[in-house]
């Protein structure tokens, strides 16, 4: 099953591949705002003249600050702060286009189930949505009525409905039929939100008051059904150092697609937390090293942070792979990214990093960094991104690199 709710193609079979899920190799590497690209060649082959190639950019400080795929996994979307959006091939590695968007800029852009339309948050202006159809490259329309910066669009696996998030402290719950949002919630700081793999629950997360609420999107207007509190997990979230400018907080909020676990990902060095979804008991803190004590590099800005050119919010840098066992993002360091691994033994952490950690099990060395990662729902297949949009397929004949 798909993390969009469509079975996977039987062509890629998750069960056969995810047993190889730590042997990626990067297949073809493109920049966050070329205008100009060819396909590379597959890395199946060990020869050194199929390496793959890096395009460069003209604004080479451009960031890429999200990736989603669409429902049939074949397109892949990546926002950037050169204010463009750039539509991808992902099954044959190409760009499509680049689709300029410098009078709003383009932050959070979302796959509607309508391949051609797609949804993004605006980082100039009036803090809008842009409904945007990129075959005709026109607006279809836009939701408007959030006073400051959107931090999360997520939308809803089966039906036209999407929800937002902002620095206004509401949540508004949209159908794509309508500019009016449907419901709206005034919360503390609500940054994150999540629909889980059914439809029928709406997490949100508020860092500030390290709660999880869940909603029934039924009753989207009445009280939360459960909360999860984590505040008992702040003070180890806060014993190490930080090395960052800002407080450790959270940057994505995202269930695995079996609906078994609710990933809070967060910018602090202890890593992201893994909890039951049903339940909200931590399952571990999943560190960025399998060393404690190794360096850590800062990370991207959190959603609460206003966009800079020099560290702007991305979408949360690790991501669920389809079946739900793994998890993909950032390494400790500013290069490559590690792999954890859900049902690997959970172990004691060492001062500073509370009581249950996952380590990394592997590595995923491509050179460069990882500040956003999105898994494609149909193929096997993951996209990483920072300065350039790195596409991974697997390769069971390359090895496994320790983390």
């Amino acid at each position: 099953m798909s993390s969009n709710g469509h079975t996977t193609s039987s062509t890629t079979p998750w069960r056969a591949a995810t047993k190889h899920a730590k042997n990626f190799r990067y297949h073809w590497i493109f920049a966050a705002n070329t205008s100009i690209l060819s396909s590379i060649r597959s890395l199946y082959s060990s020869d050194a003249s199929s390496a793959p190639q890096r395009f460069k950019s003209h604004k080479p400080d451009a960031l890429v600050t999200s990736l989603d795929f669409d429902d049939t996994g074949e397109f892949l979307v990546a926002t950037s702060t050169d204010d463009s959006l750039q539509l991808f091939n992902a099954k044959e590695g190409k760009l499509i286009k680049r689709i300029p968007s410098e009078k709003y800029g383009a932050h959070l852009a979302r796959f509607t189930h309508h391949s051609s339309n797609i949804i993004y948050a605006t980082t100039k202006t009036d803090n809008r949505i842009c409904y945007l159809d990129t075959h005709e490259a026109k607006f279809l329309y836009y939701f408007s009525g959030h006073t400051a910066p959107v931090t999360a669009l997520a939308v809803h696996p089966g039906e036209d409905k999407f929800i937002s998030c902002s620095l206004d402290d509401t949540v508004r719950l949209w159908n794509l039929k309508s500019k009016n949002p449907q419901a709206r919630l005034n919360l503390a700081t609500p940054h994150l939100a999540a629909f889980d793999p059914s439809g029928s629950v709406i997490a949100i997360a508020s860092s500030s008051t390290s709660s999880i609420l869940l909603y029934d999107i039924r009753n989207f207007d009445k009280p939360p059904f459960a909360t999860f509190d984590l505040r008992a997990l702040e003070p180890h979230q806060q014993q190490q150092p930080q090395p960052n400018p800002d407080p450790p907080t959270w940057t994505k909020l995202e269930f695995s697609n079996d609906g078994k676990w609710l990933l809070v990902a967060s910018n602090a060095p202890q890593g992201h937390i893994l909890l039951d979804a049903f339940e909200g008991a931590l399952k571990a803190f999943c560190t960025r090293s399998p060393n404690p004590n190794a360096p850590f590099a800062p990370l991207r800005a959190t959603p609460g942070t206003p966009l800079t050119p020099t560290l702007p919010a991305g979408q949360g840098d690790v991501c669920f792979s389809a079946d739900g066992r793994y998890l993909i993002g950032s390494a400790a360091t500013d290069r490559d990214a590690v792999v954890w691994d859900t049902q690997a033994s959970v172990v004691r952490g060492a001062a500073g990093e509370g009581e249950k950690v996952l380590r990394p099990v592997a590595g995923l060395p491509s050179g460069r960094r990882t500040a956003v990662s999105e898994w494609n729902p149909r193929y096997n297949m993951l996209a990483t991104a920072d300065r350039d949009v790195v596409f991974w397929l697997p390769d069971e004949h390359s090895g496994m690199k320790p983390p």
